[in-house]
Protein backbone atom coordinates (compact mmCIF):
# COMPACT_ATOMS: atom_id res chain seq x y z
CA UNK A 1 0.00 0.00 0.00
CA UNK A 2 1.36 3.40 -0.98
CA UNK A 3 2.05 5.54 2.11
CA UNK A 4 3.95 8.52 0.67
CA UNK A 5 3.78 10.12 -2.78
CA UNK A 6 5.82 12.93 -4.37
CA UNK A 7 7.01 14.23 -1.00
CA UNK A 8 9.93 16.65 -1.33
CA UNK A 9 11.20 18.36 1.81
CA UNK A 10 14.38 20.04 3.00
CA UNK A 11 15.41 20.76 6.58
CA UNK A 12 17.47 23.95 6.94
CA UNK A 13 20.16 23.92 9.62
CA UNK A 14 18.77 24.92 13.00
CA UNK A 15 15.14 24.62 11.93
CA UNK A 16 12.46 22.47 13.52
CA UNK A 17 10.03 21.08 10.95
CA UNK A 18 6.79 19.42 11.99
CA UNK A 19 5.26 16.80 9.72
CA UNK A 20 1.63 17.48 10.55
CA UNK A 21 -1.28 15.43 9.31
CA UNK A 22 -4.04 13.02 10.28
CA UNK A 23 -3.28 9.69 11.92
CA UNK A 24 -2.27 7.05 9.40
CA UNK A 25 -1.43 9.52 6.63
CA UNK A 26 2.16 8.30 6.23
CA UNK A 27 4.11 10.62 8.55
CA UNK A 28 6.00 7.85 10.32
CA UNK A 29 6.74 6.12 7.00
CA UNK A 30 8.30 9.35 5.72
CA UNK A 31 10.36 9.49 8.90
CA UNK A 32 11.51 5.88 8.51
CA UNK A 33 12.67 6.66 4.96
CA UNK A 34 14.58 9.69 6.23
CA UNK A 35 16.26 7.58 8.93
CA UNK A 36 17.18 4.79 6.51
CA UNK A 37 14.91 2.25 8.19
CA UNK A 38 12.69 1.68 5.14
CA UNK A 39 14.82 1.00 2.04
CA UNK A 40 11.88 -0.21 -0.07
CA UNK A 41 10.83 3.07 -1.68
CA UNK A 42 11.16 4.90 -4.98
CA UNK A 43 13.02 8.18 -4.76
CA UNK A 44 16.09 9.43 -2.95
CA UNK A 45 17.30 10.97 0.27
CA UNK A 46 19.95 13.40 -0.95
CA UNK A 47 21.64 13.83 2.40
CA UNK A 48 21.20 11.64 5.46
CA UNK A 49 23.06 12.94 8.53
CA UNK A 50 25.73 10.69 9.95
CA UNK A 51 24.42 11.09 13.50
CA UNK A 52 20.69 10.84 14.11
CA UNK A 53 19.18 11.22 17.56
CA UNK A 54 15.76 9.60 17.73
CA UNK A 55 12.93 9.73 20.26
CA UNK A 56 10.42 7.07 19.22
CA UNK A 57 6.77 6.80 20.22
CA UNK A 58 7.86 4.05 22.62
CA UNK A 59 10.99 4.87 24.65
CA UNK A 60 12.79 1.68 23.46
CA UNK A 61 15.30 1.73 26.29
CA UNK A 62 17.29 -1.47 26.80
CA UNK A 63 15.54 -2.90 29.89
CA UNK A 64 18.51 -4.98 31.06
CA UNK A 65 20.89 -2.00 31.09
CA UNK A 66 20.97 1.02 33.38
CA UNK A 67 20.00 4.46 32.10
CA UNK A 68 23.65 5.44 32.08
CA UNK A 69 24.53 2.40 30.00
CA UNK A 70 21.71 3.17 27.56
CA UNK A 71 23.36 6.53 26.87
CA UNK A 72 26.89 5.12 26.69
CA UNK A 73 25.91 2.36 24.25
CA UNK A 74 24.46 4.70 21.61
CA UNK A 75 27.43 7.07 21.90
CA UNK A 76 29.84 4.17 21.46
CA UNK A 77 27.86 2.92 18.44
CA UNK A 78 28.19 6.40 16.91
CA UNK A 79 31.96 6.31 17.39
CA UNK A 80 31.90 8.99 20.08
CA UNK A 81 33.67 9.13 23.44
CA UNK A 82 31.72 8.44 26.60
CA UNK A 83 28.96 11.05 26.92
CA UNK A 84 28.43 13.24 30.00
CA UNK A 85 25.78 10.88 31.35
CA UNK A 86 25.03 12.65 34.62
CA UNK A 87 24.77 16.06 32.94
CA UNK A 88 22.47 14.78 30.19
CA UNK A 89 20.18 13.02 32.64
CA UNK A 90 20.13 16.06 34.91
CA UNK A 91 19.16 18.25 31.96
CA UNK A 92 16.04 16.16 31.37
CA UNK A 93 15.10 16.06 35.05
CA UNK A 94 16.63 12.68 35.94
CA UNK A 95 19.56 13.75 38.07
CA UNK A 96 20.96 10.83 40.07
CA UNK A 97 19.19 8.19 37.97
CA UNK A 98 22.17 6.92 35.93
CA UNK A 99 22.31 3.63 37.84
CA UNK A 100 18.58 2.97 37.72
CA UNK A 101 16.79 0.72 35.23
CA UNK A 102 13.97 1.44 32.75
CA UNK A 103 11.50 -0.71 34.72
CA UNK A 104 11.74 1.84 37.55
CA UNK A 105 10.51 4.71 35.36
CA UNK A 106 7.05 6.03 34.60
CA UNK A 107 6.25 6.56 30.92
CA UNK A 108 6.96 10.28 31.23
CA UNK A 109 10.33 9.60 32.86
CA UNK A 110 11.17 7.01 30.20
CA UNK A 111 10.48 9.60 27.49
CA UNK A 112 12.87 11.98 29.28
CA UNK A 113 15.51 9.25 29.35
CA UNK A 114 14.93 8.61 25.64
CA UNK A 115 15.54 12.31 24.95
CA UNK A 116 18.80 12.18 26.92
CA UNK A 117 19.84 9.10 24.93
CA UNK A 118 19.10 10.92 21.65
CA UNK A 119 21.27 13.84 22.76
CA UNK A 120 24.12 11.50 23.75
CA UNK A 121 25.04 11.00 20.07
CA UNK A 122 25.47 14.77 19.54
CA UNK A 123 22.91 14.58 16.74
CA UNK A 124 23.11 16.45 13.48
CA UNK A 125 19.38 15.79 13.19
CA UNK A 126 17.01 15.11 16.07
CA UNK A 127 13.97 13.03 15.13
CA UNK A 128 10.89 13.19 17.35
CA UNK A 129 8.19 10.66 16.44
CA UNK A 130 5.01 11.54 18.38
CA UNK A 131 7.04 12.01 21.60
CA UNK A 132 4.04 13.04 23.72
CA UNK A 133 1.56 10.35 22.70
CA UNK A 134 -0.18 8.40 25.52
CA UNK A 135 0.91 10.90 28.19
CA UNK A 136 -1.56 12.67 30.45
CA UNK A 137 -2.03 16.36 29.73
CA UNK A 138 0.12 17.65 32.59
CA UNK A 139 3.03 15.29 31.84
CA UNK A 140 2.83 16.06 28.12
CA UNK A 141 2.94 19.80 28.83
CA UNK A 142 6.02 19.39 31.04
CA UNK A 143 7.83 17.26 28.47
CA UNK A 144 6.84 19.63 25.66
CA UNK A 145 8.36 22.54 27.57
CA UNK A 146 11.53 20.52 28.19
CA UNK A 147 11.94 19.60 24.52
CA UNK A 148 11.32 23.22 23.49
CA UNK A 149 14.02 24.42 25.90
CA UNK A 150 16.53 21.80 24.72
CA UNK A 151 15.92 22.69 21.06
CA UNK A 152 16.42 26.39 21.81
CA UNK A 153 19.62 25.75 23.77
CA UNK A 154 21.28 23.41 21.29
CA UNK A 155 19.93 24.89 18.04
CA UNK A 156 19.83 21.39 16.64
CA UNK A 157 17.99 20.70 13.39
CA UNK A 158 14.93 18.61 14.19
CA UNK A 159 11.96 16.88 12.61
CA UNK A 160 8.79 16.35 14.63
CA UNK A 161 5.99 13.99 13.64
CA UNK A 162 2.66 14.91 15.21
CA UNK A 163 -1.06 15.16 14.64
CA UNK A 164 -1.46 17.61 17.56
CA UNK A 165 -1.49 21.29 16.63
CA UNK A 166 -0.31 22.26 20.13
CA UNK A 167 2.86 20.18 19.73
CA UNK A 168 3.61 21.65 16.30
CA UNK A 169 3.10 25.21 17.53
CA UNK A 170 5.21 24.73 20.67
CA UNK A 171 8.24 23.20 18.96
CA UNK A 172 8.34 23.92 15.24
CA UNK A 173 9.05 26.97 13.13
CA UNK A 174 8.02 25.21 9.91
CA UNK A 175 4.87 23.13 9.57
CA UNK A 176 4.64 20.71 6.64
CA UNK A 177 0.93 20.03 6.20
CA UNK A 178 0.43 16.57 4.73
CA UNK A 179 -2.57 15.16 2.92
CA UNK A 180 -4.37 11.98 3.99
CA UNK A 181 -2.64 8.78 2.87
CA UNK A 182 -0.66 8.66 0.69
CA UNK A 183 1.13 11.62 2.27
CA UNK A 184 1.85 14.52 -0.05
CA UNK A 185 2.91 18.02 0.85
CA UNK A 186 -0.17 20.21 0.86
CA UNK A 187 1.47 23.34 2.21
CA UNK A 188 4.55 24.55 4.11
CA UNK A 189 3.77 27.13 6.79
CA UNK A 190 6.40 29.19 8.64
CA UNK A 191 5.41 30.59 12.05
CA UNK A 192 7.28 31.69 15.19
CA UNK A 193 7.65 28.91 17.74
CA UNK A 194 5.07 29.05 20.49
CA UNK A 195 2.54 31.03 18.45
CA UNK A 196 -0.47 28.70 18.50
CA UNK A 197 -2.90 31.48 17.59
CA UNK A 198 -0.69 32.55 14.69
CA UNK A 199 -0.46 28.97 13.44
CA UNK A 200 -4.23 28.56 13.58
CA UNK A 201 -4.66 31.82 11.67
CA UNK A 202 -2.11 30.75 9.05
CA UNK A 203 -3.85 27.42 8.55
CA UNK A 204 -7.23 29.11 8.25
CA UNK A 205 -5.95 31.64 5.71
Amino acid sequence: MEAVRDLALSFPAGSVTALFGPSGCGKTTALRILMGLDPDFEGEVRHRPARLGVVFQEPRLLPWRSLGDNLRIVARAAGLPAPPVEALLARVGLEGWAGRYPRELSLGMARRAALARALAVEPELLVLDEPFVSLDEATAAQLRALVAAVLAERRVTAVLVTHALEDAAALADRIALLTPRPARLRRLVAVPRGDLAGLRAALAG
